[in-house]
């Protein structure tokens, strides 16, 4: 009909032309309407039938051909309106309703969609773009936005609609939550998300979120932290499979925008237009991304690149004084974030010509500051040696033995000027804790910081003059005979520590010296008591480790270690000792106040000042401070804490659970084993759905696990199974979680070992486990010798193991009755009859269940067992005992009902018929 529809539109075209008559033009309009109807040109046939309806507003036809035209066109308001003016003009018309009912449908549908995924974008989208929108309501929409963004189909249209843009204008707003919300939308489009975030990157520029990173607000800051920590992510990682946002296979590198970053950032280290909390971002977002994750890949070059590339804007942090230069403002974070930066730079260095140019651009560093004239210089330079100390310290060491550099470090030390003075002997302190300078220092520096510590006027200058006496005079450990400081002695500096920490007037940064200072003096157990007693100290202490100030992190770490003896103490072999002491040699003899009983008062005391919601707020720190030696601080503490079973329930009501789990995975490996520890006795002892709520509980099956190899001691070995025990007996979805972690051969090994205790937790853990299919499947598996091994247990005088084997048995005979005809071996009668005897009311129930589970599966095997002596004891069991029938007696008369049943046995019926016949 095209060819033909089109000469039609030719010819009312031409008569439109000749006519003037206009009601023969509205006929004609309303046929040449219908034509381009016919062709699918709906603008023109609307066109000419509104033409039409201009001419005669009752003609049906019209309207009706202009009611089409609306519809596909999609304005269907005005389609609807057309259709049920013709339904009201001819109600009977099954066209006009057939087309009524359609729309009806559609706006509906519409309407629906409006609501749906796109409009909500674009709602949202034009009310953050109108400028004279209220506040409240752009906030709204931007935090509507967040939520969008996390769900990928969200995330895609936010991105498609060209949401970047968008995001980049809200990024310059003044209002602190729209700037966050763009932030928070960012990390949904970018999450797992490899080609977005490379097309985020190059469309917003790194330029513009370094500078929002760097602007005042921490909260801003951590935001733009965390984002940035999320590009990084999908960058390297690409994409796993798991996370949304199904890709192209073929994927673009994304090492040109990770360089791009990684020297924004580095460009953020020296300018004085970023704000500290900015830069300590920045510090950590380098920490986290740059060395390797594992030292096993043998690519180290974006290390190499950046010492390359920014060794010496890192440089111009460490050497900032910031109560002295001009530099870019710090934080008290600062300089510790960057020790740790330099250590991880370092550690990641492969081969002695890498760590030599690394300790030369350092040495050039310090030495070029260090031959400036001018005091301000050398500071900076004796600045950059403390930080060098506290991170790749054979660095630092390097740098101090520069010539004229101690020497400076200790006339400086005699300055009038505090702030000069601070420094100094700050740096002196970083130095003795170094074993090759200690002996240099112990020579010169002890006079010299008694001195300060005796004559200073200035507080500041006194605290950190003690730690350094208490660092040197640490050397003999937790050593009781070798009582530090003769004079002086340890009590006296430890009550200055503590009157230090709890004055309000000091800065923080003074009073976290403080800590410092308690860090080396509790090695004493005097110290220790009298820290403890003394709980303004305790909670000052703890204040300090929740503020904003993380360098204190590892000296609270340390104290409270010390504190509650949780360190690995070695004991001496005992005929080592008496043969120093016949050689007369120097024995290290423990305190007194180290036994224990006093360990275990002081435990208590610590739990009562709140020792527990301190940790747990360490451990929440997002701080290059928390490093892996503080995590393995904590994580000792916290087992020391839930050693006895009667704190357990404090610890877990404030918030060890949630604390632990991420210390059993990020941590020093003696530190994972320690948190895995504390998780086992907590999970033996409180109900592990409340102590681990929602999902947490399937994160502690790893830890656990964890604790079941040679390694470990029997005692975890033993803790571990029981925690795993209580598990098992929670959940299908717990249990999948154990086999997917590999745990059933280990926990199989442990069957074997010879303490009894932890082969009992090993079968009463699987006793658990085989409630799962996948489990049983082990046992019905040909060749194994498994199932002989439960029959051989439930055979043993360990009750503890009988009960375990005899419940695992029957729990399987009862799921897979076809493991009953593999029960007889060795001794196999003689067990079940033993244990249908056995005084132990569980005992007996369970021998009862294994019988009558074979008999029901097999009929020769019943037979088998009403040939011995089992009919007997059955038979006695069966009528109950005293106190009446019991559920093993009902089991046991099923038994015999069996056997009735088969015909083994008669009843007592039939038996007494045949006894009256004739």
């Amino acid at each position: 009909p095209g060819p033909y529809m089109h000469g039609a539109i030719c010819c009312y075209t031409k008569a439109l032309k000749l006519s003037d008559s206009q009601a023969d033009c509205a006929v004609l309009h309303r046929n040449r309407s219908a034509c381009y109807l016919k062709l699918e040109d709906y603008t023109k046939a609307e066109a000419d039938a509104s033409k039409a309806l201009d001419a005669d507003a009752a003609d049906v036809k019209a309207r009706f051909r202009r009611a089409q035209a609306f519809q596909k066109l999609g304005q269907l308001d005005q389609a609807f309106l057309d259709a049920q003016r013709c339904a009201q003009l001819e109600p009977k018309n099954k066209a006009f309703q057939d087309l009524l009912r359609q729309l009806g449908a559609q706006i509906q549908q519409k309407s629906m969609q409006l609501n749906s995924t796109d409009a909500r974008v674009q709602q949202m989208f034009s009310l953050l773009s109108d400028t004279s929108a209220k506040d409240s309501d752009r906030l709204k929409a931007a935090q509507n936005l967040v939520v969008l963004s996390r769900d990928e189909a969200g995330a895609e249209l936010i991105f498609r609609n060209d949401g970047v843009r968008l995001i980049q204008k809200l990024l310059a707003s003044k209002q602190e939550e729209v700037v966050l919300s763009a932030l928070r939308t960012l990390v949904g489009l970018c999450t797992g998300h490899q080609s977005r975030t490379m097309a985020i990157v190059n469309e917003l520029g790194m330029e513009q979120l370094c500078t929002v990173m760097g602007s005042g607000t921490s909260t801003v800051s951590l935001a733009a932290c965390h984002l940035l920590q999320v590009m990084f992510e999908a960058l390297t990682e690409g994409m796993s499979r798991e996370i949304r946002g199904k890709e192209e296979a073929i994927l673009p590198e994304p090492s040109k925008e990770l360089r791009s970053m990684l020297r924004h950032l580095l460009e953020m280290m020296p300018a004085s237009s970023v704000s500290g909390s900015g830069r300590d971002s920045a510090i950590n977002l380098l920490v986290k991304q740059v060395p390797r994750k594992s030292l096993k890949m043998p690519d180290n070059s974006v290390t190499l690149w950046v010492i390359d590339q920014g060794l010496k804007k890192i440089l111009e942090v460490a050497g900032t004084v910031p109560e002295l230069s001009d530099g870019p403002p710090l934080t008290d974070n600062s300089h510790m974030s960057c020790s740790v930066l330099l250590s991880k730079l370092y550690d990641d260095l492969k081969s002695d010509k890498e760590r030599e140019n690394f300790s030369k651009l350092c040495e050039e560093y310090v030495q070029q500051h260090f031959g400036q004239p001018g005091l301000e210089s050398k500071l900076r330079a004796i600045q950059t040696v403390s930080v060098l100390l506290q991170g790749p310290s054979d660095v630092g060491n390097r740098t101090l033995e520069m010539s004229g550099m101690m020497d400076a470090v200790i006339s400086l030390c005699a300055s009038k000027d505090v702030t000069h003075q601070q420094v100094a002997v700050e740096a002196l302190i970083h130095a003795a804790g170094k074993a090759k300078r200690a002996s240099f220092i112990t020579a010169n520096g002890v006079a010299l910081l008694k001195d300060l510590y005796k004559k200073s006027e200035n507080d500041r200058i006194r605290v950190r003059a003690l730690v350094g006496l208490c660092k040197l005079g640490s050397a003999g450990g937790t050593d009781f005979s070798m009582k530090q400081f003769a004079e002086g002695s340890t009590l006296k500096l430890a009550k200055q520590c503590r009157k230090w920490l709890c004055n309000e007037s000091l800065p923080p940064t003074s009073r976290r010296w403080s800590v410092e200072g308690l860090a080396y003096l509790t090695f004493d157990a005097d110290v220790k008591e009298d820290l403890v007693e003394d709980k303004n100290a305790l909670q000052a202490m703890f204040e300090l480790a929740k503020s904003e100030d993380k360098t204190v992190l590892f000296a609270v770490g340390s104290t409270l270690v010390n504190c509650t003896n949780s360190y690995d103490v070695e004991k001496p072999d005992p005929q080592m000792v008496e043969l120093a002491k016949y050689a007369k040699q120097h024995v290290p003899e423990e305190h007194p106040k180290d036994s224990p009983s006093f360990v275990e008062k002081r435990l208590v005391k610590l739990l009562e000042a709140g020792v527990v919601s301190a940790l747990v707020c360490m451990v929440k720190q997002e701080s290059p401070a928390l490093t892996e030696s503080c995590r393995e601080c904590i994580a000792r503490v916290f087992l020391a804490l839930v050693e006895r079973q009667e704190d357990r329930g404090t610890v877990v009501a404030q918030g060890a659970g949630k604390a632990l789990i991420p210390l059993a995975s990020d941590n020093t490996d003696t530190g994972k084993i320690k948190a895995a520890q504390a998780l086992a006795k907590i999970t033996i002892t409180s109900n592990p759905e409340i102590a681990f709520p929602g999902e947490r509980i399937y994160e502690v099956v790893r830890p656990l696990v964890s604790l079941l190899s040679l390694e470990c001691t029997l005692l975890q070995n033993f803790e571990s199974l029981m925690a795993l025990t209580n598990l098992a007996g929670i959940s299908e979805r717990l249990r999948q979680k154990i086999i997917k972690e590999k745990a059933v051969a280990k926990v199989e090994g442990y069957m074997f070992e010879e303490h009894e205790l932890v082969r009992a937790a090993a079968t009463e853990c699987m006793c658990n486990m085989v409630l799962s299919t996948e489990v049983q499947k082990l046992f019905l598996a040909t060749g194994n010798d498994r199932l002989k091994l439960l029959v051989l247990y439930s055979g043993e005088e360990d009750e503890r193991l009988r009960k375990a084997a005899a419940g695992t048995l029957a729990m399987l005979t009862a799921e897979q009755p076809e493991l009953c005809a593999r029960i007889p071996t060795t001794h196999w009668l003689e067990i079940l009859q033993a244990l249908l005897l056995s005084e132990i009311v569980d005992l007996r129930h369970r021998g009862v269940v294994i019988v009558h589970n074979m008999m029901q599966a097999d009929k020769s095997l019943a037979e088998t067992l009403m040939e011995s002596e089992a009919l007997e004891i059955l038979s006695v069991l069966a009528k109950g005992g005293e106190a009446g029938p019991n559920p093993a007696s009902k089991i046991a008369q099923h038994c015999l009902d069996k056997a009735i049943e088969y015909g083994i046995i008669k009843s007592r019926e039939a038996k007494e018929t045949e006894g009256t016949g004739p």
